[in-house]
């Protein structure tokens, strides 16, 4: 699984308008439920129980936060970053700047997975993290996790 062909440039903003963890929740879900108000809610709600759980924020200034809703019939990715750090309560401390956002429905269990998995083996390495997180445009971006994914 490519994560660049679940992610495509519409669904990816450079930069992310948020300021803090509740707004930049909002604003990554508004991408992936742009015209379906009732999914959008469905789904934030998710995201926020499964944050509730355990952050998201993962370290080294990224996040992926996730979540799973009947509402949607797809796996669907949205991915940022912020002009300036934001606090995310991420296991090591540090502010995020890097976002990615995945959900789907329970039926997709193993594409969120393996989709979790896909962006938790790239960010890992420091320089997919630096390109990413220096693009400039969301074309851009998607540039450079292709180029990561050797796609």
């Amino acid at each position: 699984m490519l994560l660049s062909q679940l992610l495509t440039p519409q669904r990816i903003r450079i930069p992310l308008a948020a300021g803090d963890k509740p707004a930049a929740l909002r604003e990554l879900v508004g991408i992936v439920a742009p015209d379906d108000l009732m999914a959008a809610a469905d789904l934030l709600l998710a995201v926020e129980e499964r944050e509730a759980v355990l952050s998201t924020g993962i370290g080294h200034g990224v996040a992926i936060p996730h979540g799973r809703s009947g509402r949607v019939n797809d796996v669907r990715v949205s991915a940022g970053v912020t002009a300036v750090p934001i606090e995310f309560g991420s296991l090591d401390g540090s502010p995020v700047r890097l976002f990615f956002l995945l959900v789907g429905p329970a039926s997709e269990a193993g594409t969120h997975v393996r989709a979790l998995s896909r962006i938790s083996r790239l960010v890992r390495q420091p320089l997919v993290r630096e390109r990413l997180v220096r693009a400039t445009t969301s074309d851009e971006f998607h540039r450079r996790l292709r180029e990561a994914e050797g796609a």
